[in-house]
C-alpha cells in the first residue's frame, strides 16, 4: 500500500478545445500520472451551477416536477441553474428559485460546493439551503418549472427509492438534510 505522503498529482501540460459553445466545452487535456505514460485525456467543462432546498415551517422543501429529456423521465428536483458570466452563485439560487417556482426564498446559505463527476467533467455545484420563502407570482417559465409543490421531507427517501428524483444536486442537498438536518451545516 502506498502512503499518503508518497503520492503525486498529475503533471499536467496543455489543453486544446476540441468543442465549445455557451453550455458545454470539450477539451483534450494534455496529462501524465505519475508512473504512467503521457497521453491526451478527455475533459468535459460545463458552467458552475446552484441548486437550493428551501425548507418551510412545516418540514417540506419546495420542489419541481419535471420532464428531463435526456434521461427521458420526469422526477423531481430542487430549483437551482447556471451562474452567470461574473454573479454570485448564492444570487443565482435565489433568481432560480424565483423564476422557476414563483416563490421567493427569505434568505439562503451555502451548504457546500462539489464537483458531480470528477473523473472526465469540469461541473461545480454550489448547494444553499435556506427557511422560508414568499410567494410572488407564478413560474416564468411554465414547461421549465412543470409542477411546483412542498414535498414533506419524510417522503424524500420513497422518492429516493422509487428513483424519483432527478439531478446529484436535488440528492446531495436531501440527502444532507436528512442526515444532519436543516440547521446544521456540518456533520458535528
Amino acid at each position: 500500500m502506498t502512503s499518503e505522503k508518497n503520492l503525486q498529482p498529475w503533471t499536467t501540460y496543455g489543453e486544446r478545445t476540441i468543442y465549445d459553445n455557451p453550455w458545454v466545452k470539450l477539451a483534450l487535456v494534455d496529462v501524465e500520472p505519475p508512473g504512467v505514460r503521457r497521453f491526451e485525456h478527455h475533459v468535459v467543462r460545463l458552467h458552475r451551477a446552484a441548486v437550493a432546498a428551501v425548507l418551510d415551517e412545516h418540514d417540506r422543501v419546495l420542489m419541481l416536477w419535471r420532464y428531463r429529456f435526456v434521461p427521458q423521465r420526469w422526477g423531481w428536483e430542487l430549483p437551482g441553474g447556471l451562474v452567470n458570466e461574473g454573479e454570485d452563485a448564492a444570487k443565482t439560487a435565489a433568481r432560480e428559485v424565483e423564476e422557476e417556482t414563483g416563490w421567493r426564498p427569505t434568505e439562503l446559505r451555502n451548504l457546500t460546493t462539489y464537483q458531480p463527476l470528477v473523473g472526465m467533467v469540469d461541473a461545480p455545484h454550489d448547494i444553499f439551503i435556506g427557511h422560508g420563502a414568499t410567494h410572488v407570482s407564478d413560474p416564468d417559465d411554465a414547461e421549465e418549472a412543470g409542477r411546483v409543490a412542498w414535498i414533506p421531507l419524510r417522503d424524500i427517501p420513497e422518492l429516493i427509492n422509487r428513483g424519483e428524483l432527478l439531478g446529484s444536486g436535488t440528492l446531495v442537498a436531501l440527502l444532507h438534510v436528512l442526515a444532519f438536518g436543516s440547521g446544521s451545516t456540518s456533520p458535528v
